[in-house]
């Protein structure tokens, strides 16, 4: 029979260090709570202090650190800086252990967890979960952590299930939220729902105004940036892409499209912007309205017209889409001459001139306003005429009242429309039918109603385009009953209040359209 003699263990497996020697474990914890709550932040809290006391309690062991992470998710490894920097310190040989209350505190995805773990045991660095009571090193350890990641993979998907549930039935039920810490002139108020501030409302009023005075995005954005107003995001420097988020967006008018975007993929947190995919939901008359709905028709309808402009439109130069070529009809656009030298100067003409053979001159800046100067001199010596032509004009586009009235039979149509479409789906959910004549109907009445909805928005847009008009041959009003006497200086702010288009001719004749339609030769 074979002689057997055992030879003890002499080194850690753990550390690689001999085992006799009194070498401690460089020992860190892992603590994570992934909603800012209130209830969350104590349990954090008292995580960090539990685990600051267990380590330091035992002799064997060194106190490195508790790396933390607040209010991130752990299906993602993405932005977990604490978690990624205590991996990168244990990979650096400053780490033993790592400790932490269990596999879902650690990652909820299987393969993140893992990979992790392995990259860690190549080091010898060992993890505990408590919970479980798993070390990674134990010879049983990744088969009971690939259970065990499964498990809470699994029940992160629960979780985002449910979650996404409770948004969309929040969608359904008309409730909205909004992301209140980076959206302007709104604060979530005691009823849950959004508040106006009125400070910030006054800013979002502002660029509404502005822009449909003739100011481009840039110009908006520079004119709040000079002035020291700060972004919806707390930053100093505004961008074009801020001013056309809040031109925009349908909140501002008290109303609230839901489900724009949507989830992808729940363990990469990938989104998309909603293409049908899934519901959406739109709520009139969700919120208190910061701008009226009027009002915002009106800006939608100018960022139509400006894209259809194109590159002709530039809200930096005052004279921008306003100057018409005679010969083509196409607009003036500037040109510099001698751009480097004493002799620089900026000159008007058509952007087409030589693609389409145009006769008519150029123009300097100085001589459009003094001709405009002129024009206007002339308009002046009969303004009592105009304005009580204009005030005419105001009360008949005020009067909406046959507009409305279609507008209202055309919603009314609308929602008999879709009350017969639910009761249809209905009735095909509870009862069985042949799916082809479902089909056919639902499209049928799919198709009724997107008819009804094209003639209920061509409505509006003929209102708001009444009303824009109104404001702003109001507006023409009141600043033509503002100005004294004839000027002798060009003023900017009467240009774009009083002017509609300038055409030019080839022998160098200039008609000014006034807003109200006035056409006077300057």
């Amino acid at each position: 029979m074979p002689k057997i003699t055992k030879i003890p263990a002499s080194i850690s497996r753990y550390t690689s260090a001999p085992i006799d020697a009194p070498v401690k474990r460089k020992v860190a914890a892992y603590a994570r709570v992934s909603t800012d709550s209130e209830e969350q932040l104590t349990s954090y809290a008292a995580q960090i202090s539990y685990y600051t006391e267990y380590i330091k309690g035992r002799e064997d062991w060194e106190f490195v650190k508790v790396y933390t992470d607040e209010g991130i998710s752990a299906t993602s490894m993405a932005h977990r800086d604490g978690f990624n920097q205590m991996i990168a310190d244990a990979l650096d040989g400053k780490i033993d252990l790592i400790i932490t209350k269990s596999v879902s505190r650690f990652a909820r995805n299987t393969v993140d967890s893992l990979t992790t773990v392995r990259k860690l045991k190549e080091k010898n660095v060992e993890v505990y979960f408590e919970k479980e009571n798993i070390y990674t090193l134990d010879s049983k350890g990744e088969l009971l952590i690939t259970i065990m990641s499964s498990l809470a993979q699994e029940e992160s998907r629960s979780i985002s299930e449910n979650v996404t549930w409770g948004h969309r039935k929040r969608f359904a039920d008309g409730k909205v939220s909004l992301p209140y810490k980076r959206f302007l002139g709104y604060r979530k108020g005691a009823d849950g729902l959004p508040e106006i501030v009125p400070d910030e409302a006054e800013i979002v009023r502002q660029i509404y105004k502005q822009f449909l005075e003739g100011k481009s995005y840039y110009a908006i954005a520079k004119n709040l940036t000079d002035r020291g107003i700060p972004t919806p995001a707390g930053k100093e420097q505004w961008h074009i892409r801020t001013i056309g988020s809040i031109l925009t967006n349908e909140k501002y008018k008290g109303s609230a499209l839901l489900q724009k975007k949507f989830t992808v993929d729940f363990l990469t947190k990938k989104t998309k912007v909603n293409e049908g995919e899934v519901p959406q939901y739109y709520i009139e008359e969700s919120h208190p309205a910061i701008i009226s709905p009027e009002e915002f028709e009106l800006v939608q309808a100018e960022m139509a017209k400006r894209k259809q402009l194109g590159r002709k439109f530039s809200g930096n130069d005052i004279f921008s889409a306003k100057i018409i070529c005679g010969d083509c009809g196409g607009f003036f656009g500037a040109k510099v001459w001698h751009s480097n030298s004493k002799y620089r100067r900026v000159i008007w003409q058509c952007n087409q001139k030589f693609s389409q053979n145009c006769t008519t001159p150029h123009l300097y800046e100085d001589e459009i306003k003094m001709r405009f100067l002129t024009a206007f001199a002339s308009f002046f010596q009969q303004r009592d005429l105009v304005l009580e032509t204009c005030q005419m004009l105001i009360d008949d586009l005020s009067d909406t009242t046959l507009l409305d009235l279609r507008i209202e039979k055309a919603s009314r149509e609308m929602n008999a429309v879709a009350a017969v479409t639910k009761k249809h789906i209905a009735q095909n959910a509870e009862t069985e039918q042949d799916q082809e004549e479902y089909d056919q109907k639902y499209h049928a009445l799919v198709q009724q109603y997107e008819k009804l909805q094209q003639q209920f928005t061509k409505l509006q847009q003929e209102r708001a385009a009444r009303i824009n008009r109104m404001d702003t041959l109001h507006h023409f009003l009141e600043t033509i009953s503002a100005v004294p006497q004839v000027l002798d200086n060009f003023d900017e702010e009467l240009w774009r209040a009083t002017i509609e288009k300038v055409t030019v001719f080839h022998d160098g004749k200039m008609i000014f359209q006034f807003l109200d339609g006035t056409e006077i030769q300057g």
